[in-house]
């Protein structure tokens, strides 16, 4: 795939013996991040006014600035001030707007730490944090307090002590992985902590959150799929936010995951000025399930400091999700969640489609507003239940269906079959046995 101009552009002004094989090496894309406006408008030929300067600038000593080349070279730079890709990358002044109501760490993410990495909300799954680092400081990240903060980078002993913790509490079967982003990680060490997940009986799952298909996706390498593939399952939430951050090298990193037999599932957050149109998130679900990813979260922006300008109403979720659901197919509309202040969760918000309901009917609607009813039986009579799961031999039959039955003289030799010995059918002296009784 060859470079587009503004590519040319951006590797020739950052080194003039770069080559393309250099641009698609992640380590180079993050050796390279642009991290000050002086940077950003060289590489991109572009002057901002001094008061925007000033004021991104001193946005910029708050909550630091980093962005991927790639990802700069996304930016319409004759639209610059209302383009998807510059508002979710570049410091804004209004990131200083600390308004009332805004948290450092609105989820308790901190306060619901039992060990070291770990937060620890929902019974049986928790949020393993193994980075603090991201190829790109999204300026809506909720975890502006300490991404990209060298003091609260997690050191091995403290993910040690996290898994710990994992192998010691059965109850926990999902583990998630999160930073900063986990894809940053050197493969080998990546490696290390999915083994040692991996080798723990009672987790079945293991997902990564991870943003590098949207601005690193030269970080999908074939031999970081093989790591995935050796540890599955192992499903990838990636994050896209606008149908414009779906290039072709993004199509081909979620290409090598999906081909690689990793589930795809994709989180979105709703942001002001940004995707808050319901013809924009339509483009971005219809995008996202043709390359093989599952819409799943539609976020509420959260109250982290600094996003005030990033919130939009919950109607405004809601409107989008009345554009979807009956209006596409099911598996593009993601589930629309506020994530709960306190440490609450995520508590899902839907319209309301059903209107009424009395002891044997419910009145319902439709998306297109058509009014029906549903009947329902008229005795209903509950499987009896003495709520003694141990000797519940009624619905508690969880184990998978034996797919096989021995007969012959394999049912002979079984351990697990009781039979004795085979009689044919037309044996005689049995079928006198019968007759008898």
């Amino acid at each position: 795939m060859t470079l587009s101009a503004t590519q040319e552009q951006i590797i020739n002004c950052i080194d003039n013996n770069a080559t393309s094989s250099q641009w698609k090496d992640w380590k180079w894309q993050m050796r390279h991040s642009i991290k000050d406006l002086e940077t950003f408008e060289a590489l991109l030929d572009v002057k901002l006014s001094d008061k925007q300067r000033k004021a991104f600038g001193k946005a910029a000593k708050k909550f630091p600035i980093s962005i991927t080349p790639y990802y700069l070279s996304l930016i319409n730079t004759e639209d610059i001030e209302n383009d998807p890709v510059f508002l979710q990358s570049v410091p804004s002044p209004l990131e200083l707007n600390i308004v009332k109501g805004d948290m450092s760490d609105p989820l308790h993410e901190d306060s619901d730490s039992p060990a070291p990495c770990v937060t620890h909300r929902y019974p049986d799954r928790v949020l393993l944090l193994v980075s603090n680092v991201c190829p790109m400081y999204c300026r809506h990240c909720t975890r502006k307090r300490k991404v990209g903060d060298e003091d609260t980078i997690p050191k091995r002993s403290a993910i040690e002590q996290g898994i710990r913790y994992i192998r010691n509490n059965p109850q926990i079967r999902d583990v998630l992985l999160s930073g900063g982003d986990p894809f940053l990680l050197p493969d080998d060490y990546l490696d290390w902590i999915l083994s040692e997940l991996r080798g723990i009986e009672h987790v079945e799952i293991i997902r990564i959150g991870t943003r590098t298909p949207v601005v690193l996706p030269c970080r999908i390498t074939s031999n970081l799929v093989a790591i995935l593939k050796k540890h599955q399952p192992v499903w990838v939430n990636t994050h896209f936010n606008h149908s414009r951050e779906i290039t072709q090298s993004a199509r081909n990193a979620l290409g090598m995951l999906a081909d690689g037999g990793v589930p795809l599932g994709n989180q979105t957050v709703l942001l002001s000025g940004i995707n808050d149109c319901p013809r924009i998130m339509k483009a971005l679900v219809h995008k996202l399930v043709k390359n093989r990813v599952r819409p799943y979260y539609l976020y509420q922006c959260d109250l982290s400091e600094g996003l005030s300008h990033f919130r939009t109403p919950v109607g405004k979720g809601i409107e989008i999700l009345e554009s979807l659901i009956g209006h596409t197919s099911g598996f593009c509309v993601p589930t629309y969640v506020i994530d709960a202040p306190g440490g609450g969760g995520k508590i899902p918000v839907m319209p309301n489609y059903l209107i009424s309901w009395s002891t044997n009917k419910v009145v319902l609607r439709n998306y297109e507003g058509v009014i029906t009813t549903y009947k329902e039986p008229d005795s209903y009579e509950p499987t009896f239940c003495d709520r003694d799961c141990d000797s519940c031999d009624l619905l508690l039959k969880l184990e998978d269906a034996d797919e096989s039955k021995a007969i012959g003289i394999e049912q002979l030799l079984a351990d697990d079959d009781q039979t004795i010995s085979l009689v044919p059918s037309s044996n005689a002296r049995h079928s006198r046995r019968k007759s008898e009784t």
